[in-house]
């Protein structure tokens, strides 16, 4: 049975022959703090305390100090409650270590992508934790070049971080400069607008979006502001819905998780597009202009195709996960595109895209990335490519998206009291096994365990919608049997 790890990757799939395909991605023991996407918990309590968010700070301050400057770290979050705790305690531990602080305030991940690779500082910080509920919280450090750190500097910063006297790691934990030394904080007053600026500056200058009416969902997020703004100064008239925070709305039954609310909204004011963003609108989920939801894995399609008709996808592939549809690798087929997958996060596709030379990937959830102008995944910068084509084409969306028909899917989540290796799981391995012989050939099976969350989730993929359910319900079964 093939098995996806992070060091022995998922081999792409190949439709020709559309084996049935298993991902077992494995919990890894060796990574006691990150996830696929940084630190996670639940805010105040371990890890995700002021305790821990002071000493990630000063790992991470002391990785990056090299060479004479005086080094810089910029720090930006989300709008959540607990964002104030995390913030404060973290800008402390950096400027412990003698490095300052530059501090962005609620501001979208791929903003603070942006800020950190523009002012040249050192590193940057986001404090978020993504579409999870307002209790949780996160922390996901970007490199100086505004991607993210990789696998083994995070695995250092752990080493540092839950270090032991006599490890190696005493010097870290015993560096504390003094007098002029310490570091000090101020805050970038002008960090929206500089990032609306960039935004805008991606959107061709001979279109225009004037009187297109545009819904947008900012899930009482870090993109309230910017969102909005972008849309309305490139001359379309916005609809914000879930635009007012409180520290505890963030994707409160909004955004990108429920876009439902959003795709009702359409029609009732008459938009030809509606977005909904996650809570650091790293990613969005679409609707278009009847109502109609539209994924990650059609936006790839819609985008794919339109790159390669300009003669502009890096060797005519995009880059996605086990996750997406085989309707994707079909839209992208048939005008001479092709897929390549990678195992189910953002940072795996960005990391494959840069590994292999291409520039345009993403994941169903809405992940999309345009390495030629961004670093990481960003919401607002995939809508604007989308109401690009829209206008360019004269097209509504409902047309474009008939590019991309999926195969029946069905996703499942089963909480999990813990992460053991699949393999361990003798039932779980029979029922994956029992669908397997049941698809015959004709479908997929993915299980894997969330990186972000403490559940498993499970994909059955099959031209039989009724059939694949089942599937998904027994395999869930196992897993609930032996995990929950």
């Amino acid at each position: 049975m093939p098995t996806a790890t992070r060091e022995n990757p998922r081999p792409p799939s190949d439709e020709r022959s559309v084996a049935p395909q298993v991902a077992l991605v494995q919990a890894e023991g060796v990574r006691r703090l990150f996830g696929t996407d940084g630190v996670r918990g639940v805010a105040n309590v371990h890890p995700m305390t002021a305790e821990m968010a002071l000493q990630l700070g000063r790992a991470l301050a002391y990785l990056v100090r090299s060479g004479p400057h005086r080094h810089r770290i910029v720090i930006g979050k989300d709008t959540r409650l607990s964002g104030y705790l995390l913030e404060q305690a973290i800008a402390s531990g950096i400027c412990s270590m003698g490095v300052d602080v530059e501090i962005c305030g609620p501001l979208p991940t791929p903003g603070i992508a942006f800020i950190t690779q523009s002012m040249r500082a050192d590193a940057g910080v986001v404090i978020s934790a993504s579409h999870n509920p307002y209790q949780d919280n996160g922390i996901k450090f970007f490199s100086r070049d505004g991607f993210k750190l990789p696998d083994e500097m995070e695995l250092r910063i752990e080493r540092l971080v839950l270090g032991t006297p006599g490890d190696g790691t005493d010097d870290f934990h015993a560096l504390r400069p003094t007098a002029n030394r310490i570091g000090k904080a101020k805050r970038i007053n002008d960090a929206i607008g500089r990032y609306v600026v960039f935004l805008k500056s991606l959107f061709p200058r001979d279109l225009t979006l004037d009187g297109l009416t545009v819904v947008v969902d900012c899930a009482n997020g870090a993109a309230y502001k910017v969102a909005p703004a972008v849309f309305e100064e490139l001359g379309a008239r916005v609809i914000c819905l879930n635009g007012k925070p409180d520290g505890k709305n963030i994707n409160d039954g909004c955004g990108a998780v429920h876009p439902e609310h959003m795709a009702k909204s359409i029609q009732k004011h008459g938009a030809q597009l509606g977005l909904a963003l996650d809570g650091d609108a790293d990613r969005v989920i679409l609707a278009d202009e009847k109502g109609r939801v539209v994924d990650g894995d059609a936006i790839m399609a819609i985008l794919g195709r339109d790159l390669l008709r300009q003669g502009a996808l890096a060797k005519e592939t995009v880059v996605a996960t086990v996750m997406s549809n085989i309707g994707l690798e079909r839209a992208l087929r048939a005008v001479g595109g092709k897929v390549v997958r990678t195992q189910v996060g953002d940072r795996y596709v960005v990391e494959e895209m840069r590994r292999s030379g291409y520039n345009f990937g993403g994941e169903q959830s809405g992940h999309l990335i345009f390495l030629d102008h961004v670093t990481t995944g960003d919401g607002v910068c995939a809508a604007l490519n989308i109401l690009a084509v829209m206008q360019r084409e004269g097209k509504p969306l409902s047309e474009l998206a008939r590019c991309f028909e999926p195969v029946p899917q069905v996703q499942l989540n089963v909480a999990v009291r813990e992460k053991r290796p699949l393999s361990e799981l003798p039932e779980v391995q029979r029922a994956i096994a029992a669908v397997e012989q049941a698809l015959q050939g004709d479908g997929r099976v993915v299980v894997r365990f969330s990186g972000t969350e403490n559940k498993a989730r499970v994909l059955v993929e099959g031209p039989d919608a009724g059939a694949i359910s089942a599937h998904a319900e027994q395999i869930a079964a196992e897993l609930k049997k032996a995990l929950a």
